[in-house]
């Protein structure tokens, strides 16, 4: 049985202002249109996944490999998670501080390795073993973060997470992305530089299986965004997934599962969800979010914005 193939993006969910809108679109669009490619000429959702993740990676727009946040001590770390809905193999690396795209590296865990997760050091001998070529940790820094940084560091007390989902603090640009192809297999990955000012060794829920990242084709593929220490407290994703298992639609499911988050832990950020009918939600309790979605008969980018 032929499946019709979509593809959804998502590239943060937090008070993006107007003039970085034009800039989170055209990333969107891009990683939206690379992985589009890869599913129109039949390729696997895996591939349409990591295809788009890397773009948004490349793109220091976002949170996600060169441009990302800095830690308290002014290096990138990266996390990411890569998962295969048809088969539940999933390949996850945290806190690589020399690898341009961990989904990239992720792929490699999750093709090569019998584990699913690698860190640091280890994770990033594996990918070197595997044909990726190393960068200097300060080739992902940009002079925007290093300045941010100064800022954050200059506040006074500990964090708010009122203030970092406000226009006014910082952006959670963690990027992530979920196909169905035509062959009915569902695919899911997230990618992130974590928060900003973190301490080092720090891992947020994206990388972690079921909490910023699930698929499976019994249920759904899943990404995440946002604060995610609620996230996975709750083992969001999964939890997601669960609801469309037991008959909710995406839509209703994404819903449900960010009200969960907030009335549960006050949480803050959003999530896309996609089933193997090609059901799809895109959802958040933060002022924008966002996020592209791609089939052959829908075509959308932009911004949800929150309800009223």
């Amino acid at each position: 049985m032929s499946h019709t193939p979509v593809l959804v993006v998502h590239g943060g969910a937090w008070a993006i202002p107007n003039e970085m809108v034009a800039a989170h679109v055209e990333g969107v669009k891009h990683a939206l249109e690379t992985g589009w490619r890869v599913l129109s000429r039949g390729g696997t959702a895996l591939d349409a996944v990591e295809e788009a993740i890397a773009v948004l990676e490349d793109d220091d727009t976002f949170d996600a490999g060169k441009g990302s946040f800095l830690t308290r001590d002014g290096r990138v770390q990266l996390d990411a998670l890569l998962m295969d809905g048809a088969t539940l193999r999933a390949g996850g690396v945290g806190c690589v501080e020399h690898i341009r795209n961990p989904i990239r590296a992720a792929r490699l865990v999750l093709d090569e390795s019998p584990h699913v997760y690698f860190v640091g050091t280890g994770a990033e001998q594996f990918a070197a073993e595997h044909g990726v070529t190393l960068c200097r940790n300060d080739e992902l820094v940009i002079p925007r973060e290093v300045e941010r940084l100064r800022r954050e560091q200059s506040r006074p007390g500990e964090e708010d997470p009122d203030r970092l989902f406000s226009a006014q603090g910082a952006p959670h640009d963690t990027v992530g992305a979920i196909a169905l192809d035509s062959r009915g297999n569902i695919a899911g990955g997230t990618s992130t530089g974590g928060t900003l000012n973190k301490a080092p060794g720090r891992v947020g829920d994206s990388s972690l299986i079921g909490c910023g990242c699930y698929a499976d084709n019994e249920s759904a593929a899943v990404s995440t965004t946002g604060w995610g220490e609620p996230m996975m407290k709750l083992v969001l994703a999964k939890w997601t997934a669960d609801r469309v298992a037991g008959g909710q639609a995406p839509d209703k499911a994404a819903v449900e599962a960010i009200e969960y988050l907030k009335g549960r832990l006050g949480g803050h950020g959003g999530l896309i969800v996609l089933d193997r009918q090609g059901r799809a939600g895109v959802t958040h309790n933060t002022p924008r979010m966002a996020w592209g979605i791609r089939s052959e008969s829908r075509h959308e980018v932009g911004f949800k914005v929150e309800r009223d």
